[in-house]
């Protein structure tokens, strides 16, 4: 593997920044200075940058984050702070991807990873992933909303309806609904179609996966080996 690479996998610099450290001596390969970024070392090799060692670690990376509001789920936005930036201590970032999205005032369980299977085990529509979310409306919901939304919704600008999604009444505004598809700002628009409002959005369960208890907002942890063995078994 390439110095540079390496220094990007294991920190929060860029292959750019990454040989710019080196030039400037920051950076340490046995004990001596590269002479280039572009050296090759091995799993050998001991690296230091400004005197910490930096290890690679193998495997994907998979975290439960209770995401709070105003944060979006991009790595680049000009006006908004990104939920990545709530992952302190994580190197890497950069690799990383949230599985699906919540819009910027959505709260609530987000997955967060870098392996690509197991992003599209739990949102492609094949695999009938449940979600619930708890969602605070505008106006009472009417009386025959179960029936419209286990029917399914014809959403605007959308011909198709969406599939049965199940609805439970907790007060006339505050609801719990599972759906099992992932479409565009589904749950705002469904609600929408029966002429209400969502003030307030969040995500409690994806998959087998229910957000943690002890994580308040803007917290995170990694998965365990058996809540990673829940989401894809």
């Amino acid at each position: 593997m390439r110095l540079d690479k390496f220094l990007a996998d294991t920190t929060d610099l860029t292959r750019s920044l990454a040989t710019k450290a080196v030039k400037s001596g920051r950076v340490l390969v046995n004990g001596s200075k590269p002479r280039s970024a572009s050296l090759k070392i091995t799993t050998e090799d001991q690296v230091t940058l400004d005197g910490e060692t930096l290890t690679l670690e193998a495997g994907f990376r998979y975290f439960v984050m209770n995401k709070p509001a105003g944060y979006v789920c991009t790595h680049r936005d000009s006006t908004h702070p990104l939920v990545f930036d709530l992952l302190e201590g994580v190197v890497n970032r950069m690799a990383l991807h949230t599985v699906g999205r919540l819009d910027r005032e959505t709260t609530g369980l987000l997955l967060i990873t870098d392996d690509g299977h197991f992003s599209h085990h739990l949102t492609s529509p094949r695999h009938h992933q449940p979600k619930t979310y708890r969602a605070w409306l505008a106006e009472p919901l009417r009386d025959d909303a179960e029936q419209k939304f286990e029917q399914g919704i014809l959403l605007e600008d959308d011909p198709e309806r969406t599939r049965p999604a199940q609805l439970q009444r907790i007060s006339p505004q505050e609801v719990l609904l599972t759906i099992h598809e992932g479409r565009y700002h589904q749950v705002r628009r469904m609600f929408a179609a029966l002429g209400n409002h969502v003030d307030k959005l969040h995500r409690e369960r994806m998959g087998a996966m229910t957000l943690p208890e002890e994580l308040a907002e803007g917290e995170f942890r990694p998965l365990s080996e058996a809540e990673i063995g829940r989401l894809t078994g």
